[in-house]
């Protein structure tokens, strides 16, 4: 929807001008917002309620925000600049912060989360072959990525995934599960990491966000831990929950534009009445958009996570300006949080060979010299990290997963020290 944010097409050139006047028409827009989604059931993201409650905390804030916008329309406007955006990997920390066993996901879950987050925005999702073809010329692929970190901000080690235990049973949207004096867990520099807290959310919330020009001292993902891969959160247990909020934090509102027929500050997507839940059928017409209606598959509507599965072109554009020269999250982009840092070993660890790949009923383990992995254990998860216990290694190294369904697994090795990582795909 081609339109201004904050009123800026007067005041884009001199952001020191930054009116009250407009300041108060966010806020406006805002609490209309609110007001709204109290009446919805369905897919909860408090992400624009958080934005109002720091816009009235923070008064330069609306000010930061205005420059943020400033700068991606000065990238959307230079086709030169946007054809030459480079691919980034953002690093990310996950916090997971649990009362009960349930809520400890595995470390095999989290992964599973990042891979959906690296297919939805790669638009190497599955179900991207499901996009109607009125749309699927619009579908990108951000040239956005996600690592889990391999460097903690004081240069050791790391998996990228905190485990703690919290006396909280339930979180909200006041950010309190991020200070660890109140239970939560402090985030990494987010100049450098992406934070994704991962918690038992209240209030019917899924999850929320905050955009780009807020303190860095919040900054990230909150989601529900049942809403990764695999949870009980049906229908929003395919892990779309945070593709959702990621988006937020890559400057994307909500395609509705949190109005009735509302602006979401993206061209080619299609203006909308409100939000959509479960999965409608499409064409959706609203607000004279006919004959394609609604794009309530895209991941910044509030559809079932099965029928939401594509970011658009001007979505990806908004998405990289925050990496080009004088961009938000640019930081993101040179950032060392993803590489492992140098650690001297007293003997190089065999790299083991898994073959084939895809199998259909027994898997191979070898060493680099092609003898077999006898003395490394093997384990299998799914996607959603539950362990298939189906599954039977032999003394020759080789691994039985005739039983397992057809599909793609995480395969764990391990020696006792040493840990390696695998995945293969089960025919």
């Amino acid at each position: 929807m081609n339109k201004t944010f904050y009123s800026l097409s007067l005041g884009l050139a001199c952001l020191t001008s930054f009116s009250a006047l407009a300041q108060h028409s966010v806020r406006a827009n805002i609490l209309a917002f609110g007001q709204q989604t109290t009446q919805s059931a369905g897919r909860q993201c408090a992400t624009m309620e958080v934005l109002n409650a720091q816009l009235a905390a923070d008064p330069q804030m609306a000010q930061r925000m205005a420059a943020v916008e400033a700068q991606t329309n000065r990238f959307a406007a230079n086709p030169d600049v946007r054809r030459t955006a480079a691919a980034v990997t953002i690093p990310v920390v996950v916090h997971v912060l649990y009362n009960t066993a349930v809520q400890d996901v595995s470390d095999a879950q989290v992964q599973a989360q990042i891979d959906v987050l690296n297919q939805d925005f790669a638009k190497t999702n599955a179900d991207a072959s499901l996009i109607p073809t009125a749309f699927a010329g619009l579908a990108a692929n951000t040239n956005v990525q996600f690592t889990l970190a391999k460097r903690t901000p004081t240069g050791t080690a790391t998996n990228g995934i905190i485990h703690k235990y919290t006396k909280t049973t339930s979180w909200s949207s006041n950010d309190a599960v991020k200070n660890p004096k109140r239970g939560g867990d402090a985030p990494w520099d987010a100049t450098k990491y992406l934070n994704i807290w991962v918690c038992n959310l209240g209030q019917g919330l899924l999850g929320y966000a905050q955009f780009p020009g807020g303190s860095t001292s919040t900054d990230g993902v909150v989601v529900l831990y049942s809403s990764l891969p695999g949870g009980s959160a049906a229908p929003y247990n395919k892990g779309r929950t945070a593709t959702h909020e990621v988006g937020h934090y890559l400057n994307l509102r909500h395609i509705w534009g949190d109005a009735s027929c509302g602006n979401d500050l993206v061209s080619d997507t299609p203006t909308q009445q409100t939000s959509n839940y479960g999965c409608p059928s499409f064409p959706k017409v609203t607000c004279s958009n006919g004959p394609n209606g609604d794009m309530f598959m895209n991941y910044m509507d509030y559809t079932d996570d099965a029928c939401m599965y594509m970011f658009s072109n001007g979505q990806s554009t908004r998405m990289n300006a925050l990496f080009a020269s004088g961009g938000a999250r640019i930081g993101l982009a040179t950032s060392n949080g993803g590489t492992a840092p140098l650690v001297a070993t007293s003997a190089p660890v065999e790299q083991l060979q898994v073959f084939p790949n895809p199998a259909t009923d027994q898997l191979s383990i070898r060493t680099a010299l092609n003898t077999p992995a006898s003395n490394w254990q093997a384990k299998v998860y799914d996607l959603s990290g539950f362990e298939m216990k189906q599954t039977h290694t032999s003394t020759e190294g080789t691994l039985d997963v005739s039983a397992l369904p057809a599909g793609f697994y995480h395969l764990v090795l391990t020696d006792g020290i040493n840990t390696q990582h695998q995945r293969f795909r089960k025919e």
